[in-house]
């Protein structure tokens, strides 16, 4: 993990996609150098009664430019009021926080599946756009807005859809897609809701494709200090000693068979 900065940061654009999906833009040289896919930055709120951070996945990273891209989703009063800024304004930001996905292994002979659930989908796509080897990615809507479609297709991936009213792609979840097309590949890496990331896990193991996960947990520190945000692994935690690991210290990436969904 690189160096852990807490700065006022410039609001470049900030968009909406979809009903209720933003895009952000913000101007930070440091955590941009810093940074790596599957990490997150913690974002604080103007109004001072809300006194925890929201922490929100990196979606793109542009070092040469000093950029940074959030995707988030409307959620609560939190997001409602980072929703509202405008270019211009300038958030207190926190990060790079965590550990990224583990990519040393991916060569360019390699083929990496990406599955991404609604919002698990953004930080897929800094992954997409760093990994140098084919790549497919495997993307779950709830309906027809396909919301970065495009810019997965333009890092070169190919790209399946699923929706759980069958109105683009497969009817169904990314599990259904995947089982569809007959996808195969050296290494999965997924980012999602539970339920999804049990199905990647199980469908992954029962074929053989050695798995990363990225857990969606909610998030007081984002530092590991306060343990709000453990999930159950099958190690002893050293931190805590029980059979705990931190999602936002210890990961959010974790190998498929260090924790227990």
């Amino acid at each position: 993990m690189g160096k852990i900065t807490k700065a006022d940061i410039l609001v470049l654009e900030n968009i909406q996609l979809a009903e209720g999906i933003y895009s952000m833009w913000l101007e930070a040289p440091q955590i941009a150098r810093e940074a790596v896919p599957g990490q997150f930055v913690s974002v604080y709120c103007k109004d001072a009664g809300k006194l925890l951070p929201r922490p929100i996945s990196l979606c793109e990273i542009d070092a040469a430019l000093g950029r940074i891209r959030l995707v988030y989703r409307v959620a609560g009063a939190g997001t409602k009021e980072l929703s509202k800024c405008m270019p211009g304004e300038k958030l207190a930001v926190m990060g790079p926080l965590g550990n990224g996905y583990f990519t040393e292994k991916m060569s360019p002979d390699k083929h990496a599946l990406l599955f991404g659930g609604g919002i698990g989908i953004p930080p897929l796509l800094a992954l997409a756009a760093a990994l140098k080897c084919k790549k497919t990615a495997v993307l779950g809507y709830r309906d027809s807005q396909t919301f970065l479609k495009e810019e997965f297709e333009a890092c070169g991936c190919k790209v399946f859809v699923a929706t759980d009213n069958g109105s683009i792609g497969v009817k169904g979840n990314v599990i259904d897609a995947a089982k569809e097309h007959g996808l195969k590949g050296s290494m999965a890496f997924s980012c999602g809701p539970l339920p999804m990331q049990r199905g990647v896990k199980s469908y992954m193991q029962e074929i053989g494709i050695p798995t990363q996960l990225s857990l969606e947990e909610r998030m007081a520190c984002g530092v590991g200090a306060c343990l709000a945000c453990v999930c159950q692994s099958k190690e002893v935690d050293e931190h805590s000693n029980v059979h705990n690991k931190r999602v936002c210290k210890d990961g959010p990436v974790f190998w498929a068979e260090e924790i227990e969904l």
